[in-house]
Formats: C-alpha cells, sequence, structure tokens
C-alpha cells in the first residue's frame, strides 16, 4: 500500500489553505485634540465604520480617544488622521503612580490631565532623573538647595 499512497500523492491536487492569523484584541489609545461636540461625533463616526472596532469611547476633556477591538493601532490612527484632518499621536501619558518622581523635568507637562504626568518610564532619553536609581538620588540631593544637611562647596 506505501506505492499507492506514494502515486496517490502526485495525483491528487492538494489544498493548502493558510489560515489568516486573527487578530488580538487590542485597546489603543490616542491624543486627538477635539474642540467642540461636532469634533467629538466626527472622531466617533470615522472609527464606528471600521472593520474590527467594538468600542469607542472619546473624553473631550482630555483629548482622548479609546478604541477598543481586534484592529492594529497604526491602522486606527491613520484613519482618525485621514477621516478628520486632525493630529493624532499615542496616547503620550501615565498614571501619576507609576513614575518614581513625576515633577522631574521631562516627567512633568502641564498639558498633561489631572493625575498624569508623561511617559518617561518606557523612553530611556525622555528624563534621566525621573528614573533616577537611589544611589543617583543620593548624590544630586547632597548638593541640593533643598536638603539642609547638604554639603556646600563654593
Amino acid at each position: 500500500m506505501g506505492l499507492v499512497d506514494f502515486v496517490s500523492e502526485f495525483c491528487s491536487v492538494s489544498h493548502t489553505h493558510r489560515l489568516k492569523r486573527r487578530k488580538q484584541l487590542q485597546t489603543v489609545e490616542m491624543k486627538v485634540r477635539i474642540d467642540c461636540e461636532g469634533c467629538e461625533r466626527k472622531v466617533k463616526k470615522a472609527l464606528e465604520g471600521m472593520k474590527g472596532v467594538n468600542t469607542v469611547e472619546v473624553v473631550p476633556k482630555q483629548n482622548k480617544v479609546t478604541v477598543t477591538g481586534y484592529v492594529e493601532p497604526y491602522k486606527v490612527m491613520r484613519r482618525v488622521a485621514y477621516k478628520t484632518g486632525k493630529k493624532v499621536e499615542p496616547w503620550p501619558y501615565v498614571p501619576y503612580d507609576l513614575v518614581a518622581h513625576p515633577y522631574a523635568p521631562g516627567a512633568y507637562d502641564k498639558k498633561a490631565p489631572p493625575g498624569y504626568v508623561r511617559n518617561v518610564v518606557s523612553d530611556p532619553n525622555a528624563a534621566p532623573l525621573a528614573r533616577a536609581s537611589s544611589l543617583e538620588q543620593k548624590y544630586t540631593s547632597a548638593f541640593s538647595d533643598e536638603n539642609p544637611n547638604a554639603c556646600v562647596v563654593m
């Protein structure tokens, strides 16, 4: 029977279907300037018609748009930029609690919504003082004006 199986492989037409990889459920957060209810409606309308989108949440006070669904982040941002004509960027802020030194230069942002600071944890070049280790912090506080026991070298 081995010969018959071998010959039948050559005679039969085999269909090799490549299975499409199913996209994972993702949450895409982006910053879009929203001035009025019309802008909010325009952004929602652009995203609700997109294939794979489950929910669209717009927070006008924070200029934040959150999209949940089986989508790719760059396609969502590209669609919003194309359909609305607005500047779109990934959400650059993280909650205040996640950054060790939130008031360090580079981390603190006046434009950030309340309770949020710039995401300096993921970007190594953004703010080195915001990610300072305890040893680095000791040396910088040794010569600080706020430290009453600081060494004064003049």
